[in-house]
């Protein structure tokens, strides 16, 4: 954000409202004024999984919120534990199909995009694995490097660091291309599961009624922000792809997004009310 301050000429001060998965902090950006104060970071959590997974989510993605602009993709990877004898994603699906229920992937918790792409790859596969939800990430990760569970499919950035230190084995990522940064690893649809894609992603919102001279400029300053060569380089070594939009591209986006990962949460079953 410090580039976006620059070009706003304009200190941003970031206010974590943690809790219900985001929602307690949309809730409140919806009720703020608006008048280009308050921004919302909103992910394909808050304005996607969110509206499917919790009965009462306590706002409305299309009604309370205008997209400013998108931020990143950030493609998603399929990643075993060491000692697991595969080493690409058709031996995996091959494993898993000749015995239906013995191996299990591990997610950051029910619901959360780990858990979700996963679920999005069984059903196009046609896998049976049984599911191991944490409280997060991390303890997740740690047991899959300890090889208590087999699998799992995690944003790339999440997983980066041990699989460039060869702790974990990378079988393919679920963006359209491949990753610049891990040229060698094959996409799931070039693997086998032609079409597939599922990434996550975050972007900046406003509370409706803002005034569109205000968005314009908000995504002005974002876009020449994101256009930065060195942020540009950081942010594709970690794994995610800038986004270049506008707000009405980006509200197209985030219907199709509700759509998708709400299916992906009724046919799952993952509810936290």
């Amino acid at each position: 954000m410090a580039q976006t301050s620059k070009e706003l000429g304009q200190a941003i001060v970031i206010e974590n409202l943690s809790g219900a998965g985001g929602n307690v902090g949309s809730q409140a950006a919806a009720k703020a004024a608006a008048d280009g104060y308050t921004l919302l970071y909103g992910t394909n959590g808050t304005f996607g999984i969110n509206h499917s997974l919790y009965k009462h989510p306590g706002f409305d993605p299309l009604q309370d919120f205008v997209p400013v602009a998108q931020l990143t993709r950030i493609g998603t990877m399929v990643v075993v534990r060491p000692g697991l004898k595969v080493s690409t994603l058709p031996e995996l699906l091959k494993l898993l199909k000749s015995n239906p229920g013995k191996y299990t992937f591990a997610s950051a918790g029910n619901g959360t995009t780990s858990h979700l792409a996963t679920e999005l790859l069984k059903a196009s596969a046609g896998l049976s694995i049984v599911h191991v939800p944490y409280r997060g990430g991390a303890p997740a990760i740690t047991d899959l490097l300890g090889g208590q569970v087999d699998m799992m499919i995690d944003v790339i950035p999440n997983l980066m660091p041990n699989v460039r230190a060869g702790r974990l084995r990378a079988l393919a990522v679920s963006t359209a291309n491949r990753v610049a940064s891990l040229p060698d690893v094959p996409t799931i649809s070039e693997s086998g599961l032609t079409g597939f894609e599922v990434s996550a992603w975050d972007g900046i919102f406003v509370p409706k009624r803002t005034s569109p001279d205000v968005i314009a400029r908000l995504h002005a300053a974002i876009r020449k922000a994101l256009g930065d060569p060195g942020l540009r380089r950081q942010l594709t070594e970690r794994g995610a792809e800038p986004v270049s939009s506008s707000p009405t591209e980006f509200n197209r986006f985030v219907k199709l997004e509700l759509d998708r990962w709400g299916a992906a949460v009724k046919r799952s079953g993952a509810s936290v009310d």
